[in-house]
C-alpha cells in the first residue's frame, strides 16, 4: 500500500467539514484556549454566518475568536460550534473502527480497520453524509441517505401515519420519497364522511409544508421526493402544482411513467386516467397503490378520463422546460433492469432521483474520489489501485447496514432482506480533464464505458467474495437475480461475474448509485458527482475586493500558461449540448444498477421541441430518468383578479425571459425605459395591481381610507431592466399624479424565495407611496433603499448594483429625472451598464456572463444556489437540498 498521505483543510472546505461532519462536542462550554470552532458572526434568523477560528482568550463564558480571515470575534461560548475532531485524519479514524466493529473476529476487526483507514485517507473513498456525521458519534443519527416509504395508506389516519414517519426519518438526517398513487383522486367520493376527496395532490402539499419546518442538525432543511403514476387520475394537477404559487414548495416531484405510455405517445393513442373502485369490500385492507397487483386480483377498476397520451407529454415537457419539474422516472423499465425485481418492485425514489427503493427501503451512500485515481507517469487511470479501493469499499458500506441503528423495524427487515448498497463517484469531471478527454465527445463515452464497466465488474466480484464469507442476502434466488436486465448485460460483457454469483452467492441485491455529492465533493474540493464543472470562473466578494478565482484545476494550468485560454477538454456544464449530457448519462447508466442524479443542462433559448427530444433520446438510450435545468427557466405564474366562479378576469403572466431575448425601448406616458419583449402587458399588471390593493386595504376605520390615494383604473409608466445580483429585474414604476405611485417587481424563478421577497417589496413600496401625505415620499424612499447591500453586487461605479432594493432606488431616481430627452442608445446603456458579474461566489460562465438560474441559498444567504446532478446547490457555502 501506498504511503499514508495527510490531507489538510481550509478556506469553504474546512467550514463545511466542522459545520456537518465532524464530531460534535456534547459539552461546548467547555470551549478553552486553542480550540479550533466555528463562530458565529452575523445573527440573523434565516441567513446566518459562521466562520472558523481558533479561541484566543476565554473570560468566564465570553470568548475572543480569530478567524481563518484574521477577524477577531468575542462572544458568548453558546454561539460556538465546538467539535471533537478538527481535520480529516480525526474522523477518518472513528469512520474505519466505526465499519469495523462488526466484524465477527477481534483479527478481522484490526484488519478492516486498516484497510478502511487506507481508503478513506486522503479522500479515496468519501463517505456519504450520514455516515460521515453519525458513524461512531451517534446511536440516533440514520446512516442511511435515502429512504422510500409505502404509499400512504388511503385514509386520514393512513396519511397522517406516513406523515409521522417522514417526520421522523427527515429529522435524524435521511431525505424521504412517497409515491402519492395510492390515494383517491380529487373529488372522488369518501362514503365515511359523505364527502369527497381532496386529491392526493393536495396532500402532497401536507407532505411538502412538512419538510419545509424540518431543521436536520442545524444545517439544512428536510428533503422530499414526491411521485405519482402516469394512470393516476391527478396527473395533470400533479404535473403542473408547481405553477401555482405556494402549493407545493419543499418537494422535489417526479411523474413515474410506463412502457404502454410512451408507446401510447409514439403512437398517439388515447390513454385511461384510472382508479380503484373504492366501494369494493376490500378496498381498504388489499389497496396499496399497485394498480397491476389490484387487476390481478380481479377487482374493479373505474376509468375517470380519457386523454391523448401525446397531450400529456407535451404538459409534462413544457412544465419540465418551463420549471425543471416534474423529472420523469421511466418506472417501468426501472423494475425490468432491477436487480429485486422478483420479490421486491421500485415504487419510487430518494429527493435527487439517484435511488429507486421499494416500500420500506433504505440505502446508504459513499462515492469513490476519482480524481485520486490518476496516474500522471502513465498518464492513464491506476486501475489496480481503483480496483483495490472499490473493492474495500463495497464490505464498508455493506458493514453500514450492521452498524445504523434503525428507527422503524421495517426498515431493518426490508434492508437485512435485500442489504442495498450505493457505492457511486466523484471527481470525475476532474479525472478527465488530467486525461485530457473533453466530457461528452464520443471519446469520453467510449472511456466512460470502460471505467463504470470496470468498477461494477470489480464491486460485483467483490459482493460474491463476501457472500462466500458472511452468506447472500437472504431473499436472492441465483437464477431469478441473474435474469434481471443489469445482469443481463453485465455478465454478457462480464460472464466472470455470473459464474462467481452462481458459485458463491452474492451479498448485496444492487450496489451502484450515482448521488450527488455537492457538500461532499465541495469540501474534499473535486467536481461533484459525475458531472462536469458548472464553471471554472467565479467571482468572490471578500474583505478585499471583489476578485475572479478559478477552481484549482483551471488555476494550475493557467499558472503553467499564462494569457492563454484553457484548452477545449476544459468542458463545463453550459459548453456541452444537452444531448451531450444525455449520451454520458446512459453510457454510466449502463453499469449502474440503481439509478443516477444527473442534470441536462441547457441553454435559455433551449424550446419546449428541443426538451421533447432530448427527454425522447434518454428513453431510448436507456436512462432510468432525466431531468433537464434550462438556464434562467421560469414558471408561470397565474395572477388571479378574482374568484373565476365569479366570472371575473383571471391573467396569465408567463415570465419567460431569456438571456437572449432583446427589450424595446417604449414611451410610456413621456418617459422612454426598456421593456422585456415577454413581459406582461402594462393593463393586466394594471388591472392586478389594482384589484390586489384594493383587496389587502382594510374597510376600517374611515380615516385610513381618507389617507390612501386609491388606485385609478388607469395608471401610466415604465419597466426598467436592471442587472442585479439576483439576475435580471424588470421594475414598472407606474405614476399617480405625476409621481410614482406603484412599484411592480419581476425578478427570480415563480415560487423562489428571490421571486417572493422582490413581490413583497414592491407591494410595501406602493403602499408606501399611495398612503398619506406624498411631499417627498418618493426621495425618501430612494434614501432609505439605495445602497442596500447583500453577499455581492454587480457592476462597478455610479452604476453598481448592491441588492433588488437598490436596483429600485436607483430606477425611481431615473424615472423621476428627465429621461424622456435621453437618446436611446444612452438610456440602454445608463439602464444596463452592470458589468456581467455573479454575486458572492456564484458561477460564471468562461466568458464572465452569470447564470440567471440562482435563487438564495437558505443556509449562507447568497444569490449562490443552483440546480446541477438533479439537486438544489450552493456554489458558496456547499448547502445542498439533497
Amino acid at each position: 500500500m501506498a504511503e499514508v498521505k495527510i490531507s489538510r483543510l481550509s478556506g469553504l472546505s474546512e467550514k463545511i467539514f466542522l459545520d456537518r461532519y465532524a464530531w460534535k462536542s456534547d459539552h461546548p462550554s467547555e470551549a478553552k484556549p486553542g480550540d479550533t470552532v466555528l463562530v458565529l458572526t452575523k445573527e440573523d434568523p434565516k441567513f446566518p454566518s459562521k466562520e472558523a477560528g481558533e479561541i484566543v482568550t476565554r473570560t468566564g463564558n465570553q470568548v475572543t475568536v480569530k478567524t481563518r480571515s484574521g477577524q477577531t470575534v468575542t462572544t458568548d461560548v453558546a454561539k460556538l460550534t465546538l467539535t471533537r475532531e478538527q481535520t480529516p485524519e480525526q474522523m477518518w479514524d472513528r469512520l474505519a473502527a466505526a465499519m469495523a466493529t462488526v466484524e465477527e473476529s477481534e483479527t478481522l476487526r484490526k484488519q478492516w480497520e486498516e484497510r478502511f483507514r487506507y481508503i478513506l485517507d486522503d479522500w479515496k473513498l468519501v463517505p456519504g453524509g450520514r455516515i460521515a456525521a453519525g458513524a461512531g458519534a451517534s446511536d440516533e443519527l440514520t446512516l442511511f441517505n435515502c429512504y422510500v416509504l409505502p404509499s400512504p395508506h388511503d385514509s386520514r389516519g393512513g396519511i397522517m401515519s406516513t406523515l409521522s414517519e417522514m417526520t421522523e426519518i427527515m429529522a435524524r438526517g435521511g431525505g424521504v420519497g412517497i409515491n402519492l398513487s395510492s390515494l383517491r383522486p380529487k373529488r372522488a367520493i369518501v362514503a365515511g364522511v359523505n364527502g369527497s376527496s381532496s386529491g392526493s395532490v393536495s396532500w402532497g402539499g401536507l407532505f411538502s409544508y412538512t419538510t419545509g419546518l424540518i431543521e436536520q442538525g442545524g444545517s439544512r432543511r428536510g428533503a422530499l421526493m414526491l411521485m405519482i403514476n402516469d394512470w393516476h387520475p391527478d396527473l395533470e394537477d400533479f404535473i403542473t402544482v408547481k405553477q401555482k404559487m405556494g402549493e407545493v414548495t419543499n418537494a422535489n416531484l417526479s411523474v413515474c411513467v410506463s412502457n404502454a405510455f410512451m408507446q401510447a405517445v409514439r403512437e398517439d393513442l388515447e390513454w385511461e386516467l384510472v382508479f380503484p373502485d373504492t366501494r369494493d369490500p376490500d378496498y381498504d385492507q388489499l389497496w396499496q397503490g399497485n394498480l397491476e397487483a389490484w387487476r390481478q386480483l380481479g377487482k374493479p377498476v373505474i376509468p375517470y378520463k380519457t386523454v391523448r397520451a401525446r397531450d400529456v407529454w407535451h404538459t409534462i415537457i413544457e412544465s419540465a422546460w418551463k420549471s425543471a419539474e416534474p423529472g420523469v422516472v421511466f418506472m417501468e423499465h426501472y423494475n425490468d433492469m432491477s436487480n429485486s425485481w422478483y420479490f421486491n418492485p421500485i415504487i419510487c425514489t430518494n429527493p435527487c432521483g439517484e435511488q429507486g427503493l421499494p416500500a420500506w427501503g433504505v440505502c446508504n451512500l459513499s462515492a469513490i474520489n476519482l480524481s485520486r485515481f490518476y496516474d500522471k507517469e502513465s498518464h492513464d487511470v491506476n486501475w489496480t489501485e481503483l480496483a483495490q479501493v472499490t473493492r474495500w469499499a463495497v464490505r464498508f458500506l455493506d458493514n453500514v447496514i450492521e452498524a445504523t441503528p434503525y428507527h422503524f423495524p421495517q426498515n431493518e427487515a426490508n434492508q437485512k432482506k435485500e442489504r442495498r448498497i450505493g457505492l457511486g463517484t466523484m471527481g470525475l469531471a476532474e479525472l478527465m480533464i488530467h486525461l485530457k478527454i473533453r466530457y461528452g465527445s464520443e471519446e469520453s463515452l467510449d472511456f466512460l464505458d470502460r471505467l463504470y464497466g470496470f468498477m461494477a465488474r470489480e464491486a460485483y466480484l467483490a459482493s460474491t467474495e463476501i457472500a462466500a464469507e458472511k452468506g447472500s442476502f437472504p431473499a436472492f434466488d441465483p437464477e431469478k437475480y441473474l435474469e434481471s436486465g443489469f445482469m443481463r448485460e453485465l455478465t454478457k460483457v462480464y460472464p466472470e461475474v455470473g459464474e462467481a454469483v452462481r458459485g458463491r452467492g452474492i451479498r448485496n441485491v444492487t450496489l451502484i448509485t450515482q448521488a450527488p455529492t455537492g457538500s461532499t465533493g465541495t469540501m474534499v474540493g473535486t467536481s461533484t458527482g459525475i458531472e462536469p464543472y458548472f464553471a471554472f470562473e467565479y467571482y468572490r466578494q471578500s474583505r478585499l475586493g471583489y476578485d475572479k478565482q478559478l477552481v484549482p484545476i483551471a488555476q494550475a494550468w493557467q499558472d503553467e500558461h499564462p494569457g492563454e485560454q484553457l484548452p477545449d477538454y476544459f468542458a463545463t456544464a453550459m459548453d456541452l449540448a444537452a444531448e451531450d449530457h444525455i449520451r454520458v448519462q446512459a453510457a454510466i447508466q449502463r453499469w449502474v444498477d440503481s439509478s443516477i442524479s444527473k442534470t441536462a443542462n441547457a441553454p435559455a433559448d433551449f424550446t419546449v421541441e428541443d426538451t421533447k427530444r432530448l427527454y425522447e433520446l434518454a428513453f431510448e438510450l436507456g436512462c432510468k430518468g432525466v431531468t433537464i435545468y434550462r438556464d434562467g427557466s421560469r414558471d408561470v405564474q397565474v395572477l388571479s383578479t378574482g374568484n373565476k366562479d365569479d366570472g371575473e378576469k383571471t391573467a396569465k403572466v408567463e415570465s419567460q425571459v431569456s438571456a437572449e431575448s432583446e427589450p424595446d425601448i417604449v414611451e410610456i406616458g413621456g418617459l422612454k425605459a426598456t421593456l422585456p419583449a415577454d413581459s406582461p402587458p402594462a393593463d393586466t399588471l394594471i388591472e392586478h395591481s389594482a384589484k390586489e390593493t384594493q383587496e389587502i386595504i382594510p374597510s376600517s376605520p374611515p380615516a385610513i381610507d381618507k389617507q390612501y390615494k386609491r388606485r385609478p383604473q388607469i395608471l401610466r409608466g415604465a419597466t426598467y431592466k436592471v442587472n442585479t445580483p439576483f439576475g435580471m429585474a424588470y421594475i414598472t414604476i407606474n405614476d399617480l399624479d405625476g409621481t410614482p405611485g406603484e412599484i411592480f417587481l419581476n425578478v427570480g424563478k415563480a415560487g423562489s424565495d428571490v421571486f417572493a421577497m422582490a413581490e413583497a417589496l414592491g407591494r410595501v413600496c406602493s403602499l408606501f407611496l399611495r398612503y398619506g401625505d406624498h411631499g417627498s415620499k418618493v426621495q425618501l424612499l430612494i434614501k432609505h433603499l439605495k445602497g442596500i447591500g447583500g453577499t455581492g453586487a454587480i457592476g462597478f461605479g455610479a452604476t453598481r448594483v448592491e441588492s433588488i432594493a437598490d436596483a429600485v432606488a436607483k430606477s425611481l431616481e431615473l424615472h423621476i429625472s428627465e429621461v424622456a430627452d435621453t437618446p436611446e442608445d444612452e438610456l440602454h446603456e445608463t439602464v444596463e451598464a452592470a458589468p456581467q458579474a455573479a454575486a458572492g461566489e456564484s458561477p460564471a460562465s468562461p466568458a464572465g456572463q452569470p447564470y440567471s438560474s440562482t435563487d438564495l441559498c437558505p443556509s449562507c444567504g447568497s444569490a449562490s444556489l443552483i440546480n446541477t446532478e438533479g439537486c438544489k446547490t450552493c456554489a458558496s457555502c456547499g448547502y445542498s437540498r439533497c
